[in-house]
């Protein structure tokens, strides 16, 4: 039997013995406490500047973000088998909780009164979707992950990244940004030459710091200096330069003949007694004629966006995961309701498994979920104990944290990787990209997807086999499985398609031979899926074999490229 391998942090080689793969369970939680700890503390500074960020950047108060947070690793992490995410609030959730404070009369500090009560709304509008979440994961429904394509999916977080930048770059200049993403880049050109000079310092050098970090680090080549997050340097140049720029107090100074103010208006604000700062979520949101189809479009957008966020983050963490544990997404998604409850009763933000941090937590050595929670615990512990430091942070320079994460949602990168699965796979990305920021998020969405279904009836693809798989089973032995599909394997008929070779291999215990001969079309969505089924028989002791490809044209060189049948 293969011995297990050490990768230098702890982990174990996935071809270790089974009794080298950590567990989350009591064993496991004093085996792996140095491990766990060191990590959890590690993602705790990065958490922390992100979790108020996020919050103010969604119109909540400030502490929202640490309260989903620390309910999220408290709960989820003895609900939930995933070891190795974190979770907490995310920056792909700012634009929907934004939205739905606006829908709700949000005014960003011009009356307070109706911000709180936009507040509480959208607590309740939080609460029924985790409801909701919950509900769908005793229903088993995770799978429905699966039907959004991957082209979509990433069009709608490069547009929700584009959107970020937008709004919180003139947070970091000094200035308030707009509602809309269109009227933000009209006012761009007069929201920097009225910048506030000595905030946008701040902003900038926050800007600085997170983009040339990265390569600093990998230059001077000092091991000790990958350990630290370039978040946790931000915060060491902001707040010095924020307490040299006097921001704990009023003023004005005057800077090329213009009087420009400062104060503690433009630092973190978090209460000193965290039990004041609970509020329970307004359901009146539901009864009132005037909210209640708002708060029902909400709640929908709520559970849809945050569950998919969630299931795909999730399954990402799984494919990097040094041991290939594999994350019940149903059960997991059952965890993340249950603390969306939990975090909206007391004022928290929508929380899913996020995908910055989890890296993060495995790229320091966490071996099993207790990390999660040691994060949780110790940002906890960070603002009741020590509220006075979390309010020396300038908000400039959470703003500069979000716009480097916008533009990592939104990076070239993603357009180039788009581009090399297909171009068709381009154009369903650039589709819903513009769909989001033209309309709103659902709508461009659905556009995404519309465009994804012309594109297969231009194929040539009936209308017919879109949505049913036409699959016929072969036994070919006692333990292998044939599976002819006919007509298409697209991803709006991958579920079903999917469900049938779980059945017949992973539950039965059978290899399967996929045979595509028969099919016209095979979309990316499907190529990508039975790729990352071939793991899951892998890990059973079963393999999954796909034949039958010969006589089509792929759309691209990459692996999981379109498959078309030659005429």
């Amino acid at each position: 039997m293969a011995q297990s391998q050490n990768d230098g942090r702890g982990h174990g080689s996935p071809s270790g013995v089974e009794a080298a793969v950590p567990r989350g369970d009591g064993a496991g939680f004093v085996r792996y406490l140095p491990q766990d700890a060191s990590a959890g503390f590690l993602v705790f500074l990065i958490a922390l500047p992100l979790c108020l960020g996020i919050s103010v950047a969604s119109g909540f108060p400030p502490i929202a973000g640490v309260f989903t947070a620390v309910v999220g690793a408290v709960v989820t992490t003895f609900i939930s088998n995933s070891e190795l995410t974190i979770k907490g609030p995310a920056a792909g959730m700012i634009v929907i909780v934004l939205g739905a404070m606006q829908a709700f009369g949000y005014t960003a500090g011009r009356d307070l009164g109706a911000d709180m009560t936009a507040y509480r709304m959208t607590l309740a509008v939080g609460f029924v979707a985790g409801v909701v979440q919950l509900l769908c994961g005793l229903l088993r429904a995770g799978v429905l992950g699966d039907f959004f394509p991957t082209a979509v999916v990433h069009g709608m977080l490069a547009a929700i990244g584009v959107i970020i930048v937008l709004k919180q770059l003139p947070v970091a200049l000094g200035e308030k940004a707009a509602f809309e993403p269109m009227e933000i880049i009209r006012e761009l050109p007069e929201t920097i030459a009225g910048l506030n000079p000595e905030i946008a310092c701040i902003g900038a050098s926050s800007l600085l710091v997170l983009f040339a970090w990265p390569a600093l680090r990998s230059r001077l080549g000092l091991r000790w200096l990958t350990g630290i997050p370039g978040q946790l340097v931000v915060l060491l140049v902001a707040v010095p330069l924020g307490m040299f720029f006097g921001l704990d107090h009023e003023h004005t100074y005057d800077f090329a003949g213009h009087a420009y103010p400062l104060g503690p208006s433009f630092l973190v604000n978090v209460p000193r007694n965290l039990l004041a700062a609970v509020t329970a979520p307004d359901f009146s949101v539901f009864t009132s004629s005037a909210t209640r189809a708002a708060g029902v479009l909400w709640v929908v957008m709520f559970a849809l966006v945050g569950s998919l966020e969630s299931l795909l983050s999730a399954k990402a963490i799984d494919m990097v995961d040094p041991w290939r544990r594999k994350t019940k997404l149903d059960q997991d998604l059952v965890a993340v309701g249950i603390a969306n409850v939990a975090a909206a009763s007391i004022g928290g933000l929508p929380m899913i498994s996020e995908i910055v941090r989890s890296k993060a937590n495995i790229d320091n050595g966490a071996c099993t979920r207790f990390a999660d929670l040691w994060h949780g615990l110790l940002l906890l512990a960070f603002v009741a104990l020590v509220p006075g430091l979390v309010c020396t942070i300038p908000l400039s320079a959470l703003a500069a944290m979000l716009v480097y994460t916008g533009c990592r949602l939104a990076s070239p990168g993603e357009f180039i990787s788009v581009y090399k699965i297909g171009r068709e796979q381009l154009v369903i990305f650039a589709s819903t990209l513009v769909g989001v920021l033209t309309t709103d998020l659902l709508i461009g969405v659905l556009i995404g997807i519309a465009v994804k279904f012309a594109i297969h009836f231009l194929n040539g693809l009936p209308v017919r086999t879109m949505f049913k798989p036409f699959l016929e089973v072969t036994v070919l032995d006692e333990s292998t499985v044939q599976v002819d599909a006919l007509d298409s394997a697209v991803f709006s008929n991958w579920i079903p398609f999917r469900r049938q070779l779980c059945q017949l291999g992973l539950d039965q215990q059978n290899s399967i031979i996929v045979n595509l001969e028969g099919t016209k079309l095979v979309d990316h969505s499907v190529m990508e899926g039975l790729h990352q089924l071939q793991n899951d028989f892998l890990r059973a002791g079963l393999t999954l074999d796909i034949v039958g490809l010969d006589s089509h044209h792929a759309l691209s060189k990459h692996p999981f490229a379109t498959r078309r049948r030659r005429a």
